[in-house]
């Protein structure tokens, strides 16, 4: 079973993790990891913090000469803005008094956060809050997309809907070329939705607004078993609910048809069975998007999430300063107008890290040679 524990704050020194349970023996290529972090940061409507960070990740314990040892695995992300920051978040510095952030930002955690941490200071909240933590999430995800490589497990992860704009395309599309959705800068699979995405986002920033949208993982190749029925926390498509919610500014999941099924009978819903001596079962549908029964069946698995717009506005919205309690303008933070692409990103390594710790369940996994042979049974 994987577990994984981060900390840090978005102006912090850095972003650390822990990540335990992961097999012995696993090749790793850095490159790969800091690639999906790259990928993070790309995105047209980003703010100004991505020309300041270039995350790259740092192995602190658990990989030696590039592969796993099987102890638990430490990774340390540096936040380059931390030097513009120091005077305000040292942890060690106690003869200043610092600035601080006593108006909420509406759909924020700041208010809830506040009040909870009994805190006349906002910054003790939005330092954690801040979606700068899903840089450490997705390291994480991509060192799990390592082990998912030796069973040719891959993810996919594209952009839906910015706005009012929705992407044409199928599933088959993305796969097929993933490469040049992956070079884009919004990771969508239809160009000209893309162009019209674009100028959405240039609208909202001249209005002083965000914009939300829709992201889609697909994930190829998974085996048939992982997850279960018996308990409501071991199903996978509970699990994978659970994580991706946990990325900030997520409001919705579905999987396969999702809130689809709602305008469909039964009939029209459920992937019929069909049986091949060559293919074993199989399905010409996959409404289900891969998962039934809380099981995968060994069809692609299709997450959706759907990411509201980010509530820091440079068009502030109304709020009430938490010492005065007059009525004032919201505070700005810099910020994107748009991170649904970067959320794509971080949804894919939510998903990968399930998946992995779904396969450390179901094999054998003190090592990967433990778990290929394991395979081999099922």
């Amino acid at each position: 079973m994987l577990r994984f524990l981060d900390a840090g704050e978005t102006h912090g020194y850095g972003l650390v993790g822990i990540l335990e349970g992961f097999p012995a023996n696993v090749r790793i290529n850095i490159d790969n990891i800091n690639k999906l972090l790259k990928l993070r940061q790309k995105g047209y409507g980003r703010g100004g913090r991505m020309k300041i960070e270039s995350d790259q990740v740092k192995f602190l314990s658990g990989v030696r000469n590039g592969k796993t040892l099987g102890s638990p695995i430490s990774i340390f992300i540096e936040n380059k803005d931390y030097k513009n920051w120091e005077e305000y978040m040292s942890p060690d510095r106690c003869d200043i008094e610092t600035k601080k952030v006593t108006i909420p930002r509406p759909g924020h955690a700041d208010l809830p956060g506040i009040i909870k941490y009994d805190t006349n200071d906002a910054r003790n909240i939005l330092e954690r809050a801040s979606a700068r933590e899903t840089a450490m999430r997705v390291a994480i995800g991509a060192l799990c997309e390592e082990l998912l490589k030796y069973f040719n497990i891959k993810l996919y992860n594209h952009v839906v809907e910015i706005g009012n704009i929705k992407s044409n395309y199928n599933i088959d599309d993305v796969i097929n070329n993933y490469t040049k959705i992956e070079n884009s800068e919004l990771f969508c699979a239809d160009p000209i939705s893309e162009l019209k995405m674009k100028e959405t986002i240039d609208i909202a920033k001249e209005n002083g607004d965000s914009l939300g949208g829709i992201a889609e993982v697909i994930c190829e190749n998974v085996p048939i078993g992982l997850g279960s029925h018996t308990h409501w926390d071991r199903r996978l498509d509970a699990q994978i609910a659970y994580s991706v919610m946990g990325i900030q500014s997520v409001k919705g999941v579905e999987i396969g048809l999702g809130f689809e099924y709602s305008k469909r009978t039964g009939s029209k819903c459920h992937d019929e069975i069909f049986f091949d001596n060559q293919k074993g079962f199989y399905r010409k549908t996959n409404n289900a998007g891969g998962i039934e029964g809380g099981i995968s069946n060994g069809e692609k698995i299709v997450v959706r999430a759907v990411f509201k717009p980010i509530p820091t506005l440079y068009k502030p919205l109304k709020s009430v300063d938490i010492v005065t309690k007059q009525e004032v303008l919201s505070s700005i933070e810099r910020s994107d107008i748009c991170a649904v692409p970067a959320g794509s990103v971080v949804m894919r390594s939510a998903i990968a890290f399930v998946l992995a710790n779904a396969l450390t369940e179901r094999l054998s996994s003190d090592t990967i040679e433990d778990m290929l042979e394991s395979i081999k049974i099922i």
